[in-house]
């Protein structure tokens, strides 16, 4: 028994030793074919490829997982099936990103049609999610929204360090984050956000770090080389096959 522990011990994840196994993108190929999924959100699938970019997580059945910003719930639906009915997915927004998801969480909450996730709104500053709650969380094209401003449509600048506190501090030790996000030009920081709707994926890596949270792992299966990242992600050349980048981060402990 003494070898056994020890090597479990030894682990990058302890509780793979008695736990439930990592959801692989077999796995979740298996969730987004059930037939109770919406036709909008299969024709998203073949541009987010979910499949693959969730399996870097390693999401558990039975954890609890964070879709932060998630507006409508896609991807809450998606984690939903991922963790099974013993888990939890919150559905988190500020008052700005839940108007304008309401159509899409209204109709994917209404009923009870999924039990296991529950919707908070809050304000980007006091999201409720507690201290270390979660098992993971994803953020997934809003990101770059934390330095996006347009009052004149009553979305004030929020205060991104305050969002990333929330996050770490929600995240137990050894919890992971899932980041996605249209990658703007290698240089510009922060500043094609407001402009673009982009970021530079070198800057995300040193805002997390700064937060607390360690880079562990990228994935290629969004990237798009024929994006040259100088035009807005909703012009019509290029809406839906942006270049984005897929970032794991991790709470040490």
């Amino acid at each position: 028994m003494r070898p056994l522990l020890a090597s479990c011990l030894a682990a990058i994840a302890l509780s793979a030793c008695a736990g439930a196994p990592v959801a692989t993108s077999s796995d979740i190929e298996r969730v987004l074919a059930n037939p109770a999924r919406s036709q909008a959100d299969r024709e998203r699938d073949a541009r987010d490829k979910p499949a693959e970019v969730m399996a870097l997580a390693n999401f558990r059945r039975g954890d609890t997982v964070a879709d932060l910003l998630g507006g409508g719930g896609y991807n809450s639906e998606i984690l939903s099936g991922i963790v099974g009915p013993g888990g939890h997915v919150l559905l988190v927004n500020n008052p700005g990103y839940d108007a304008f998801g309401k159509k899409g969480w209204s109709e994917r909450l209404a009923n009870g049609r999924l039990p296991n996730v529950r919707h908070l709104v809050g304000p980007t500053d006091a999201l409720g999610m507690g201290e270390d709650t979660l098992d993971g969380a994803v953020i997934v094209m809003s990101y770059h929204d934390l330095y996006w401003v347009d009052d004149a449509e009553g979305w004030p600048k929020v205060d991104a360090g305050q969002f990333l506190d929330q996050v770490a501090r929600a995240l137990k030790p050894g919890g992971v984050l899932l980041v996605v996000d249209h990658s703007a030009r290698s240089g510009t920081g922060s500043s094609a956000a407001q402009t673009l709707h982009r970021i530079d994926e070198q800057f995300a890596i040193a805002d997390f770090r700064k937060h607390g949270l360690e880079w562990v792992a990228a994935m290629p299966y969004l990237r798009n080389p024929g994006d040259d990242r100088g035009k807005p992600v909703f012009d019509p050349s290029i809406r839906g096959k942006t270049d984005r980048f897929v970032h794991l981060y991790r709470k040490p402990g």
